[in-house]
């Protein structure tokens, strides 16, 4: 049997095949112009985007997938020099399949973090990252109730994090993410080549108007890069990969040659993020909604719900915030800030060619369920009272309960047994603290990762309860595009999948300040103008990694 483990903040899978295990987080958080593509192409390397797998025939598997594994070497560098006399080799031999995908992969024996190998790419588009959090016991208690096999099985070979150039595969359309396309991505995964991966993301509202500065995600995009640097707990690994398919006019010459060239864009450096401030200084913000417009939506939200016979109990109301700033913004350097400032949460990034960046720090990733947030105390009796106040509101218990409960309604559609464990408490993290529990599940069927997302995506966390009463509200009420922001971020495996929620996220253009996005859940006893506080403070976290010093470590 499956299991599956879910928390209410960070929505996310980990379905681990060869050990039946399949683990599922959730959680509730509490305009670009065009010029953006053109600037875009303009100031970033852009590597040859390869094929798009969803123009393929699904029902058709390919001629091969495989991973090669070569020697391990002492440092980056030379792990370059390998993979490219092996994709020169692979030239020279080449398969006979007419369609296939093939990692070749270097073992380096040395830790180096992914992120930072990333910042010395020059900005070479496309690109991802995804890292998970760095401890998870808790999970793997919930999970040890739920099987009696070993769950830690594989847990030595995950990747802490994975950085990644080009696209040896991209899968992307307007139309909203379906079984077909599901199929198409699974289609160049296999259980026996477990990092061949694809990256990427959902829209919250796949059927909504895509706004200008999310053209280039579709209404899904993921992509397995064709440059990989992988981070582990105590090495690290440099991979290539080659996808082709000639049914779609895509042959391993094509393909061959797009990853040559862009293999003379890597870098064998290493740039090392600031620990001091990155520089950065905010000098103007633009809410969308104002701030005049946000207290009478919050009204309208409030009078639905307290109407007689209303289904609707909670909606989250969301405000996209532009950040103007006295210098560029580098997205990568941003996102190393928030991981050393997040040890326990899930940072990634995605930036598709001709787009901006979107990058998110999902605090609290593993196996739990939050709601409402405080900021942190100036000493710890000011922490002890802020704490007290957050466990003890009628109205932030009233949220978190709607999102624990109806995530555990959902899990009970498709698993066999649950358990929420604790049913209440409070987790601190740097820079505030939330409401919390934890839920796990026993999955009926292994093969559920798309009805899983399908299910639970969006969940009452970032959209609200009813959920479809929720989204017709969101759509009625909110003057932006949310994009990818509250939708699931992650990755396809052969071996497991992964996805969060893309909440604690922004949207970076150099040249271009940023679109920072926060939202609040709006139940019966919400206050207009605490919500909006609350949306300052979400943001404010934000900036501050960017323009000061890191906080100080989450305190568990």
């Amino acid at each position: 049997m499956a299991s599956l483990h879910c928390s209410s903040y960070f929505l996310g899978t980990n379905l681990t095949k060869q050990n039946s295990i399949a683990i599922f987080q959730s959680y509730s958080p509490t305009s670009f112009t065009k010029l953006a593509s053109r600037v875009s192409h303009q100031r970033s390397l852009l590597c040859s985007l390869a094929m798009n797998g969803c123009e393929a025939d699904h029902k058709e598997p390919l001629g091969t997938v495989e991973t090669r594994t070569l020697s391990t070497v002492t440092s980056p560098a030379i792990a370059t020099e390998k993979l490219i006399t092996a994709v020169s080799n692979l030239k020279t031999e080449p398969p006979s399949f007419s369609s296939g995908i093939i990692r070749l992969q270097v073992p380096i024996d040395q830790t180096i973090g992914a992120i930072d190998w990333l910042h010395a790419q020059n900005d070479a588009l496309p690109r991802s990252f995804f890292s998970c959090r760095r401890s998870d016991a808790g999970r793997q208690d919930l999970l040890q109730d739920l099987a009696s096999e070993n769950v830690n099985g594989s847990s030595d070979h995950n990747p802490v994090s994975v950085a990644g150039i080009g696209s040896a595969a991209f899968f992307r359309d307007l139309s909203p993410f379906s079984h077909d396309h599901w199929r198409c991505i699974r289609r160049f995964l296999s259980s026996t080549s477990p990092l061949i991966r694809a990256y990427g993301g959902f829209r919250f509202d796949a059927r909504g108007k895509i706004a200008v500065e999310w053209e280039q995600f579709g209404s899904f995009y993921f992509t397995v890069p064709q440059v990989e640097f992988v981070e582990f707990g105590d090495n690290s690994m440099l991979a290539a990969t080659v996808a082709w398919d000639e049914e779609i006019s895509w042959t391993l010459e094509n393909a061959i040659e797009a990853l040559q060239e862009t293999m003379l864009q890597v870098s064998s450096g290493i740039k090392r993020g600031k620990r001091e401030s990155l520089g950065v200084s905010v000098v103007s913000k633009n809410h969308v909604p104002s701030e005049g417009a946000y207290h009478p939506a919050v009204t309208s939200a409030l009078e639905i719900i307290k109407a007689e016979n209303s289904p609707l109990s909670k909606v989250v109301l969301a405000r996209s915030t532009r950040i103007i700033t006295d210098t560029d913004i580098d997205p990568i350097a941003w996102l190393a800030r928030l991981q050393r400032e997040g040890q326990d949460a899930y940072q990634f990034c995605l930036q598709p060619p001709g787009a901006p960046a979107f990058i998110g720090n999902t605090v609290g990733v593993c196996s739990e369920a939050l709601a409402a947030t405080r900021p942190r105390g100036d000493s710890a009796v000011s922490d002890m009272e802020i704490e007290r106040d957050l466990l003890t509101s009628p109205k932030d218990d009233l949220e978190f309960s709607i999102v624990r409960e109806k995530i555990r309604e959902q899990l009970n559609a498709i698993c066999d047994r649950v358990i929420v464990r604790p049913p209440k408490t409070v987790r601190k993290l740097a820079r505030v603290q939330h409401l919390y529990s934890q839920l796990a599940g026993q999955l009926r069927r292994e093969d559920d990762e798309f009805d899983i997302l399908t299910a639970l995506h969006p969940t009452p966390a970032v959209c609200g309860c009813p959920v479809d009463e929720a989204r017709l509200l969101i759509k009625q009420i909110e003057s932006f595009d949310r994009g990818m922001y509250a939708g699931p971020v992650g990755y396809f495996g052969g071996g497991e999948s992964e996805f969060s929620v893309g909440i604690r996220s922004a949207l970076v253009e150099k040249g271009l300040g940023a679109l920072i996005y926060a939202g609040t859940g709006i139940v019966s006893g919400s206050d207009s103008s605490s919500e909006w506080n609350e949306l300052d403070l979400k943001i404010s976290q934000f900036i501050k990694s960017l323009e000061h010093k890191p906080a100080l470590q989450p305190i568990n």
